[in-house]
């Protein structure tokens, strides 16, 4: 089984023209088509946390929301949010919360892809570095928790310039970390801030940074995509 997996950090769809484009963003998607997407700035951060992307467009794609939110106008957790293909079951969704200085979080959706459980975990880890390490322990720890040992994905931006030092450290035992590109700022990528990191049960095929036209203008993030194929036992 090989499917296609992404991270994008939409800034809340306001692209580098300071434009709130959600449709846009939409199109972003609809370029990649991913088979599962993890979103982060998804919500708005006060208030309702209402999210960004509208319902209607949504339910218009061939993806949809894996139902974690704990906010009726929400799709996520601390703006965190993953889409799954429609053909595929979503099971348990859980809503993640990470030690922080300032709101973060993660989102865990269960996924049943013809037949077989994966766990898919998208999350936006510390600004400040502070609290990075204790993050993806945290992460980590909810993932030795859950029942069974099912292929895991962990993406999101993690804030983490070294590809493979600082917080990213943490993990061992096999986790892959990949680091497509440079993906921030969009126009211009100068940094590794967004990445996908696969449990021992997935071979990568590819990936690469998402850089058009469209998306160096919808984000000041671009997606970046992987390819992951599981292993046969």
């Amino acid at each position: 089984m090989q499917l296609t997996f992404a991270s994008y950090n939409i800034h809340k769809a306001v692209g580098m023209d300071r434009r709130r484009d959600p449709e846009r963003i939409m199109a972003v998607l609809h370029e990649i088509d991913a088979d599962v997407i993890a979103l982060q700035e998804a919500d708005r951060r006060i208030g309702e946390r209402a999210s960004v992307l509208p319902r209607s467009e949504i339910d218009d794609s061939p993806w949809r929301v894996a139902q974690l939110a704990k906010r009726p106008r929400s799709i996520g957790w601390h703006g965190n949010a993953i889409l799954v293909r429609r053909e595929f079951l979503v099971g348990d969704c859980h809503a993640v919360d990470l030690p922080t200085l300032e709101p973060r979080g993660a989102a865990c959706a269960d996924i049943v892809c013809h037949g077989q459980p994966i766990r898919v975990l998208g999350t936006h880890l510390d600004l400040s570095g502070l609290r990075r390490r204790e993050q993806i322990r945290s992460l980590l720890g909810f993932v030795d928790g859950c029942d069974g040992d099912c292929p895991t994905i962990i993406m999101g931006d993690f804030n983490q310039w070294g590809r493979t030092t600082g917080a990213m450290r943490e993990f061992a035992d096999g986790w892959q970390l990949i680091t497509p590109g440079k993906s921030y700022p969009s126009r211009q990528p100068v940094a590794h801030l967004d990445r996908i990191v696969a449990s021992p049960h997935w071979h990568c095929h590819g990936a690469h940074v998402h850089h058009t036209r469209l998306s160096a203008t919808a984000s000041d993030h671009l997606p970046v995509v992987a390819e992951l194929e599981m292993r046969t036992k």
